[in-house]
């Protein structure tokens, strides 16, 4: 039943629009209910089985972050700088729980045909949460590169012209 329960928190209404930015798909209860009872319910469910989450809730629960709002501010400094340059897309269509990611849509056409676009995503996995995948082809996952947002902010111009 928790995890129906968890479940649904996640899930958020039905929008009119398609989603342009993560500020734009904080729509479901982990979102806009009480913090700590997003976190006492999020561990309630982990402790009892694998349970999907936003990368904020997953450093919040680790100490990696100190509030949701730290990691919607993470998502917000990526939001201006990359909705403000031509070629970057939000993918709001993700896993249940998952934020959704950029791409940089001329990184799709490779030298040597169609490519996996240049995506920038959220993670929990380090201090910067932010992960830079460079545009790839065939088989196989390329690295994800750990960056922060005044790594991506610092490098975007390079980015797309390596895209």
């Amino acid at each position: 039943m928790l995890g129906l329960e968890w479940s649904s928190a996640l899930e958020a209404p039905n929008p009119d629009e398609i989603a342009l930015t993560p500020a734009q798909a904080r729509r479901s209860w982990v979102n806009r209910a009480p913090e700590h009872e997003v976190l006492t319910m999020f561990r309630s469910v982990r402790d009892a089985e694998d349970a999907p989450a936003p990368w904020w809730l997953r450093a919040l629960d680790r100490g990696r972050l100190r509030s949701r709002a730290e990691g919607h501010a993470v998502e917000d400094a990526v939001s201006e700088l990359l909705a403000a340059r031509p070629g970057w897309v939000f993918v709001p269509w993700v896993d249940l729980g998952e934020v959704g990611y950029w791409e940089y849509v001329p990184s799709e056409s490779g030298v040597y045909g169609p490519a996996t676009p240049t995506t920038v995503q959220f993670t929990d996995s380090h201090r910067g949460f932010v992960h830079l995948v460079p545009a790839h082809r065939g088989a196989g996952r390329p690295q994800p590169i750990d960056f922060t947002v005044a790594d991506l902010r610092a490098q975007i111009e390079d980015i797309e012209l390596i895209a």
